[in-house]
């Protein structure tokens, strides 16, 4: 039986690897938008980390505090809580300094018809959090929808291929790299600027998405007919480590699984665990977001979770009646319209 607390216990296991960098990792940690879908679990992983490794940091989560339920795994864990708007410019730079900042703060969904509201969050405050910690190492999460859509002989985007955001918010993601990118080379800010792609927490993702799909009974569209994903676990050990990557100029890494996993067959295996038939509608398509993390592997190693083995965690995930999140990835949407 799949519950929250094996969940959130698998999620935040750190691995041996990581338990060696936060040794060399100078420093505390803080987390800016600690609240979203993979901020909880980062922190705790940071904290437990620090613990077996036998070393002293504190690791602050800052969010609005909307989700209860995150505030207290939080707090029960030893993560120093701090509930605030980082809009609030006043408030943002009575942070304590620190060595080190994962920056996870963003906005995505609602863009499209508020987008200026999505220009504030993604490109107006990481020109204030990157003047306020300067002297530190920053990752910053970016997203894999910077690239252009590619054919799927291409084998996906790596952090060579040219940029080219398609809608609003897609360009404002640019525009907060660009905005860490200027500390990089203007104050020798040391960056990690981390292009995601789809993390799988079971709560959430593009697995869930399509086994909600199956279960509900919709069609489900093949116009895009692959993707990436990546285990969160191994997603938030990679921003962690990161923090001993982060360079002036800035460095770029791509983050997401080895495969590139077909909608079709992922959902055929999930309506074989399910006990339900997929529908499917639309043509296939040729082409899709797909980046390439070769370089990302060959550092932090490869995912501790493999495509399959997500795919019928996920269906176990749903049969058990686990929670829900009701933040969908719209993986299928290519018109950058949020």
């Amino acid at each position: 039986m799949w519950t929250e607390e094996k969940l959130n216990e698998m999620l935040t296991t750190p691995s041996a690897a990581l338990i060696e960098d936060i040794k060399k990792i100078e420093g505390d940690i803080m987390v800016l938008g600690a609240g979203g879908k993979m901020g909880p679990t980062l922190c705790v992983l940071a904290k437990k980390a620090c613990d077996l490794a036998g070393v002293e940091k504190r690791i602050y989560a800052v969010s609005r505090g909307s989700d209860p339920l995150a505030t207290r795994l939080l707090s029960d864990c030893g993560v120093e809580v701090i509930h605030m708007d980082l809009l609030d410019k006043e408030k943002l730079y009575s942070l304590p300094d620190v060595n080190n900042v994962i920056y996870m703060a963003g906005k995505k969904f609602g863009t499209d018809g508020n987008e200026w509201q999505t220009w504030g969050m993604n490109a107006t405050l990481p020109a204030f959090v990157a003047d306020k910690f300067k002297n530190s190492n920053i990752v910053v999460f970016s997203s894999g929808n910077i690239y252009p859509i590619v054919s799927l002989s291409e084998g996906g985007c790596t952090e060579e291929d040219p940029v080219c955001p398609k809608g609003e918010y897609a360009m404002s993601c640019l525009a907060r790299e660009r905005s860490f990118e200027y500390a990089a080379n203007t104050y020798g800010t040391r960056v990690f600027i981390y292009r995601l792609n789809f993390a799988v927490d079971l709560r959430y993702g593009v697995l869930f998405d399509v086994a909600n799909k199956i279960m509900k009974g919709e069609r489900i569209s093949l116009n895009t007919p692959c993707f990436n994903f990546i285990w969160q676990g191994s997603a938030n050990e990679i921003a962690i480590r990161g923090l001993l990557h982060a360079a002036s100029p800035a460095r770029i890494m791509n983050v997401t699984g080895p495969e590139t996993v077909s909608i079709k067959k992922a959902a055929i295996k999930l309506g074989k665990y399910l006990g339900r038939e997929p529908l499917f509608e639309g043509d296939a398509g040729s082409d899709a977001y797909l980046n390439d993390a070769s370089a990302a592997m060959e550092i932090f190693g490869y995912p501790s979770v493999s495509a399959e083995t997500l795919i019928r965690w996920q269906a176990e995930w749903i049969l058990d009646g686990g929670r829900c999140l009701d933040k969908p990835t719209h993986f299928e949407e290519r018109g950058g319209k949020y």
